[in-house]
């Protein structure tokens, strides 16, 4: 949905930020059930559990990316920097722990998890940049929500590295 929902973003129809934001809650809302059904049904594979995150941390990353280019305040870039930052630092994190063996030490957490939440809110708020329903001011939602999750965001890298730090230590002693 990443080309439907960039075309839809930068198309210049009524509504458009609306239908924007209702595909990335789509896109968010789909991948969740599809992994909650594939655990809950026993049909996890080393390929989907590989590419799902590949496939959420696309999404989010261009979004991001998207937002920042809408939003040219360093208010808003900031958050989006952190988290495609630790995105890709974790990810790297990981890869790396799981070439030595050591891919449990930076399994999911629930920090990661809240974090995640956080931010698959505050997207769509900041996509549709207006007044729902009368009374949810989405960019004023959207901004404490980004930030909320900029600074989960920032808790959970310490945490993924402070798990993955003795194997860090050990490697570098072997390596003197």
């Amino acid at each position: 949905l990443i080309p439907v929902f960039m075309s839809v973003y930068y198309a210049n129809f009524p509504g458009h930020h609306l239908v924007a934001a209702g595909i990335f809650t789509v896109a968010c809302t789909t991948d969740w059930l599809d992994g909650y059904l594939a655990r809950r049904m026993n049909q996890c594979s080393r390929f989907g559990a590989f590419l799902d995150p590949v496939a959420d941390k696309l999404l989010v990353t261009i979004t991001l990316v998207i937002l920042a280019a809408s939003y040219t305040s360093a208010w808003y870039v900031i958050p989006a920097a952190v988290i495609v930052a630790r995105e890709v630092s974790v990810t790297a994190l990981r890869e790396w722990m799981a070439q030595i063996g050591a891919a449990k030490s930076v399994a999911v957490h629930m920090l990661g998890k809240f974090k995640t939440t956080a931010q698959m809110v505050a997207i769509p708020f900041l996509l549709f940049d207006g007044e729902l329903f009368g009374l949810i001011d989405t960019r004023v939602w959207g901004f404490w929500l980004i930030w909320l999750a900029a600074l989960l965001t920032i808790w959970s890298m310490v945490y993924y590295l402070q798990k993955a730090l003795p194997e860090i230590r050990s490697r570098i002693k072997k390596v003197d």
